[in-house]
Parts: C-alpha cells; sequence; structure tokens
C-alpha cells in the first residue's frame, strides 16, 4: 500500500542522502553522513505540521481568505481555523507526479487546478539534486491558464543543527527589517529589525520566540543570501537562497508536542511576505504562459 506521505523517492550522492515524498512534494528526510539536517517523519506518518512541504501558489498566510484580485473579490478556504487563515497554498495536500528519478535528484509536478477562490491554472515542477554540497532544489510555475495569475511560493523546511533544543544553539540570520504582527501572526508592519531579533550577528538563539518574516537581506558577491544555525558540538546546518526570494520566514517551533517543541527552526525562503495577495507587497503577476524559477540549498556545516 502507498505510505501516508504518498510515494516514496530516495536519492544519494556521496555523504547525503534524502527522501521526497509525493504528498505536497515534502522533503522527508535529509542526513549528511547519517545525520538528521531537518526535523523528519516516518513514510506511514500524515505529515506534521508541514514539515519540509512546497507551497504553492501563495507562501505563508492570506488573512481571513479574502482578496481582490483583477477587479474581483475572492473567498479561499480557510485552513488555519484557530486564526481564521488560508494557510500555505494549494498544492501541500495534493498528490504530485514523480516525472523523472536518478540516483541523485528526482523531479516532481502537479498542476493546481482552478477552484473557488483561485480560478487560474498553474503548473508547478521541483527538482530535488544531492551533490557534493547539499540539496538543491529547484522549482519552475507556469501559468497555463488564460489569465493573468497572482503568486508567491516558498518551501518549508525545519532545520536541525544537531542534537537537543534550539536555545543552546547559535544562529545567523543576516536581515536588516522584519514584519511585525498582530496575535494572529496577521502583518501589521514593517520596522527595522528590534535587538531581540537581530541575529546578523551570530548568537545563541536562546529563549527567543520567533514567527516572523524577515527582509532587507545581506546577500554575497553571488546575490545569495545564507541563514545558518550551530550547535554546542560544532555540527550545523546552513539554508542559502538567490535574488529571486526576498523574504525569509523564521519559527523557532514552539509548538504543544514535545517531540517538536524547540527541537528544529523552520527557515523559509518565500517570495513575497504574508498576506501579499492583499498588500501586492512583492507579489508575482504570471501572464499566461509565463514562469517563475527559483532555487535553495541546504548544506551540512
Amino acid at each position: 500500500m502507498t505510505p501516508l506521505s504518498g510515494i516514496q523517492s530516495s536519492i544519494e550522492s556521496g555523504d547525503y542522502t534524502a527522501d521526497i515524498a509525493s504528498i505536497g512534494s515534502t522533503l522527508r528526510t535529509l542526513r549528511h553522513k547519517g545525520r538528521d539536517l531537518v526535523r523528519a517523519f516516518d513514510e506511514n506518518e500524515v505529515r506534521p505540521r508541514y514539515l519540509g512541504a512546497t507551497l504553492v501558489p501563495w507562501p505563508n498566510r492570506v488573512v481571513d481568505g479574502r482578496y481582490s484580485f483583477a477587479g474581483e473579490n475572492q473567498q479561499l478556504a480557510i485552513t488555519e481555523p484557530e486564526r481564521g487563515h488560508a494557510l500555505h497554498g494549494l498544492a501541500v495536500w495534493l498528490d504530485w507526479a514523480v516525472v523523472e528519478q536518478t540516483g541523485d535528484s528526482v523531479t516532481l509536478a502537479v498542476t493546481v487546478p482552478p477552484q473557488s477562490g483561485y480560478p487560474h491554472r498553474v503548473q508547478v515542477s521541483v527538482r530535488y539534486r544531492l551533490d557534493e554540497q547539499g540539496l538543491e532544489c529547484a522549482m519552475t510555475a507556469t501559468n497555463t491558464g488564460e489569465s493573468p495569475a497572482p503568486f508567491g511560493t516558498a518551501a518549508h523546511p525545519y532545520l536541525v543543527a544537531g542534537d537537543g533544543l534550539i536555545d543552546d544553539w547559535t544562529l545567523l540570520l543576516p536581515a536588516a527589517e522584519v514584519l511585525e504582527v498582530d496575535e494572529r501572526l496577521s502583518p501589521v508592519a514593517l520596522v527595522p529589525v528590534p535587538e531581540k531579533l537581530d541575529f546578523r550577528t551570530e548568537r545563541p538563539i536562546g529563549d527567543t520566540r520567533m514567527d516572523h518574516a524577515f527582509t532587507a537581506l545581506e546577500r554575497g558577491a553571488d546575490g545569495r543570501a545564507v541563514v545558518h544555525a550551530t550547535a554546542p558540538s560544532g555540527t550545523g546546518v546552513a539554508l542559502s537562497w538567490g535574488p529571486e526570494y526576498s523574504w525569509v520566514q523564521v519559527f523557532t517551533s514552539d509548538l504543544p508536542d514535545p517531540g517538536l517543541n524547540r527541537r528544529a527552526i523552520a527557515v523559509e525562503a518565500m517570495t513575497c511576505p504574508p498576506d501579499a495577495f492583499n498588500s501586492g507587497t512583492d507579489l508575482l503577476i504570471l501572464q499566461p504562459g509565463a514562469s517563475f524559477t527559483g532555487s535553495w540549498r541546504i548544506s551540512a556545516l
């Protein structure tokens, strides 16, 4: 029988191994020399907390599930009932098709069909590939419909630097601005990053709690931004991404489940901030036939 998380694809290269589950095009495991780099879950388990899922055609939240586009008011299904929002797009529970696989790579694809709240057709493919530098994920989204489509994307890996709680890890987060949120995590205002959330100089996470979107990212000469976490043992993990992603959501996994609570840190490179369908900030408008392509990478430290 097919596992609860979908068809499984295992890839490997050198010291790296990974397992991709077809439900949500999900990065289920990633290991370097047997050490977990992301929070893993069992293949015959319904994916908890969006671990490793691909988020399209929007990342994060649409507040109240409502927005207006091209003069039409739209209402999305409320998938975060405790806060009353539409969360993490429309493809996280779709069963993606495996369209190509080699020893070190796998490509999955899905079509987001026109539906109530999102009357557009977007075809998406995601290629996971391992090499000596880690895991690269490259995604392409194409508007195969007849009308312009609002679009944003992210992935949702929960990074693991080493054993124990994240309180003992150090974090480097090269961002100068953060989006303030209210008690429902709805955006309020973009502000300079306050001292308590300022990790532009690597320092211990301690008791810091975050579930925020950051921007004004410092980048290298290659245009890439890097977030990394390091455990006291000296092991660590890094997520890097290119200029097509202007934002990064960081969540310190403050959760009621003791198996997840502060045992990983979610780092999500995003093309746009939360509620971009309403604010329009960095929102992509895919014209009919147009595509978006972006990539990010996870590496062991």
